[in-house]
């Protein structure tokens, strides 16, 4: 209920969803998180410094982010803006291509997944290297085409990284499946097997057979499944 109501930006419900939620769960340093986020994205950012100060005065941190992949019988952890990696600048540089590739095919990053006081060009940093986009341009780096990525994540993925998985299953034309803490997504084509259940205002992508002038294939989100238009 508290997602949903950050989904669709009910700050008021939210608001009373939380207070349930703390009343029973005051040491859940998640719910503190999912409210900060619902006065983010009202404007509400004085109410966000309050929900931290809370934090800070009860000792509460978010539970760090990371994510798992398997590459010849060795586990590779990341965390998010991980160079920990021997081949950091390997894996950096090419996760930057393919989200150039992904933006070219229409992929927009979804502002409301980052802190708000962020400037826009700080917001789609921050979320392009999450650990589960590194770990997947890892994993595209390392394995055989026809090999499957399998990624692992502790915590539920944002909206960004479903919404670029699904534009990075289309331009690399690989199946990946990512186990995050509430369930399997199995990516393929452009559209998820969750069917976009815990993200409901995000679509999928059209691919468009026939290109633009270039001869290059374009993508739009629309529905909730790929559609492939062939040239007339």
């Amino acid at each position: 209920m508290l997602g949903a109501c950050k989904m669709h930006k009910n700050l008021d419900l939210g608001v009373q969803v939380a207070e349930q939620l703390l009343n029973v769960e005051p040491e859940n340093p998640g719910h503190y998180v999912m409210l900060s986020n619902i006065y983010a994205l009202a404007g509400r950012m004085d109410r966000v410094e309050m929900v931290r100060n809370v934090m800070i005065q009860k000792c509460l941190k978010k539970q760090v982010g990371y994510s798992t992949i398997e590459v010849d019988h060795k586990t590779y952890l990341f965390s998010m803006g991980d160079k920990s990696h021997p081949e950091t600048n390997e894996i950096y540089r090419y996760l930057d291509e393919l989200m150039s590739r992904c933006r070219e095919a229409g992929y927009a990053a979804v502002p409301e997944s980052v802190l708000h006081e962020l400037e826009e060009e700080e917001r789609e940093f921050a979320l392009r290297y999450h650990s589960e986009k590194l770990a997947i341009a890892f994993g595209l780096l390392k394995m055989s085409h026809e090999a499957p990525i399998r990624i692992i994540k502790n915590l539920r993925m944002c909206e960004d990284c479903h919404w670029a998985i699904k534009y990075i299953s289309v331009v690399a034309n690989r199946e990946i499946i990512v186990r995050d803490k509430l369930r399997f997504h199995h990516f393929k084509d452009g559209s998820c097997s969750c069917l976009d259940y815990c993200f409901l205002i995000i679509g999928d992508l059209e691919i468009l057979d026939a290109g633009d002038s270039n001869g290059q294939k374009s993508f739009q989100p629309r529905g909730s499944h790929v559609h492939i238009r062939k040239a007339k």
